[in-house]
């Protein structure tokens, strides 16, 4: 199985406290958030990682070169933030052939079984798979609303109470844009889900597992006494 991890953000609620440092590279214990995301898509069968670089992305390519353990990792490098959908167009260009890929956010860590999302997303007959997370209160991330496994409509941030959020874990077909006309820059969330979700029809795949954003402070203090959560046995 192959992913796109976008790690070309700049960080900038972490920035007083890593200044110099890519978000997915924040320090968690011995090494950087982002390798321990790595040990668990290896863990999960995933075996060829494209990396979308801008802001400090030579500290990635340093640390990870072009393998890291048992997977192949390649580089796409933004000249200008692309936002989250247009950086997902420019990785694709990196693969060949048909088969579903993972897209998932560099700053978050989710403990989904990638297998079982795929074989649903094959079952289903899916262009696009949305890993969510059940959460006691959605207020932060805004609510994804979904009806007999279809995601149907999805609510502003601020609205309390427990919901399903996206878990920025997203399975998707390589011509998932081909039939629409999108701007170079371009937000997945904003400009495509929101706007096509009733002629996409994105699968839910629902998970109650552990998950952390490292998005801000608070949460980066969290997994730094959470760290055995994202840890996978070797």
């Amino acid at each position: 199985m192959k992913a796109i991890i976008l790690a070309g953000g700049f960080g900038q609620r972490l920035k007083a406290i890593l200044p110099n440092i890519p978000k997915p590279m924040a320090p968690i214990q011995d090494k950087p958030f982002l390798a321990y995301l790595l040990d668990y898509l290896q863990s999960q069968g995933v075996n060829h990682v494209v990396i979308a670089v801008h802001y400090l992305g030579d500290y990635i390519r340093t640390y990870f070169q072009c393998q890291y353990r048992n997977i192949k990792i390649s580089y796409v490098e933004e000249d200008e933030p692309l936002g989250t959908g247009g950086a997902i167009i420019h990785a694709l260009a990196t693969f060949h052939g048909q088969d579903p890929l993972f897209v998932l956010n560099g700053d978050t860590f989710v403990k989904f079984n990638y297998r079982a999302m795929y074989q649903q997303h094959i079952h289903q007959q899916s262009i696009i798979t949305m890993g969510l997370r059940q959460m006691d209160d959605c207020a932060r991330y805004g609510k994804v609303m979904a009806t007999h496994s279809v995601v149907t409509t999805f609510k502003e941030k601020g609205e309390v109470g427990p919901g399903l959020i996206n878990a920025g874990v997203y399975l998707i077909n390589p011509n998932l844009f081909e039939n629409f006309k999108l701007p170079k820059h371009f937000s997945i969330e904003n400009d495509f889900l929101y706007p096509y979700v009733s002629e996409i029809k994105p699968q839910a795949f629902v998970t109650d597992n552990y998950f952390i954003d490292i998005g801000i402070p608070e949460d980066y203090a969290r997994v730094q006494a959470e760290w055995k959560e994202i840890v996978v046995e070797q």
